[in-house]
């Protein structure tokens, strides 16, 4: 994403002409004059982020509320929703009153998981290797172009599918869905569709 801090200092392209911070971008201004200009540009991204309004899922797509319905349930059935969890609640214990126990339906486990040689791009961030990513939310997925970590399909049916390769944790997953009817299937895509 182009975000570098005081562990990982060196972006991921390393072109000179594509480096616009001088310094990671979590380094404090210490000459700073006020208290906003001593904020990092990491906390302020973080900040944008955190106070950005959920996506609202869509009631109207094609095949109307119950293929919804019906997606969604064969969403958990057949196992996205091991890693894609619809439901997760912020702490009691954050910092900011208004994010305290809120309810957040962004269907990810937050984890790291092994998506196998199929989706690794080679890139190593921390401890996680080529073939691990964190799991992406789905909320919103109905107003993307794009799908996976790098972007390389518009083709809902085709990521989903590219999540089994060898060593993808998603494999039965996967096996799954190519076992549903093409109907059921269907059902799937309208319900990740109205996300």
């Amino acid at each position: 994403m182009g975000i570098t801090n005081e562990l990982f200092q060196t972006e991921r392209d390393e072109t000179p002409s594509c480096q616009f911070a001088s310094v990671p971008n979590d380094v404090q201004n210490m000459d700073a004059t006020t208290v906003l200009e001593s904020v990092t540009a990491i906390e302020n991204f973080a900040n944008f982020q955190r106070f950005l309004a959920p996506p609202i899922p869509s009631p109207d797509t094609p095949g109307g509320a119950s293929s919804i319905a019906n997606g969604k349930q064969k969403f958990a059935e057949i196992g996205c929703a091991l890693c894609h969890t619809p439901t997760l609640k912020t702490s009691p214990l954050t910092a900011v009153p208004a994010l305290r126990n809120q309810t957040a339906n962004l269907f990810s486990d937050l984890l790291v998981h092994d998506m196998g040689v199929g989706l690794a791009d080679g890139v190593s961030q921390g401890e996680a290797g080529p073939r691990e990513f964190r799991t992406a939310p789905l909320w919103g997925l109905g107003q993307r172009v794009f799908f996976l970590h790098d972007g390389r399909t518009a083709d809902l049916v085709r990521a989903i599918k590219e999540h089994a390769s060898s060593g993808s944790e998603a494999n039965g997953v996967i096996s799954n869905f190519n076992n549903l009817s093409e109907g059921r299937k269907q059902d799937l895509l309208n319900f990740l569709r109205s996300l």
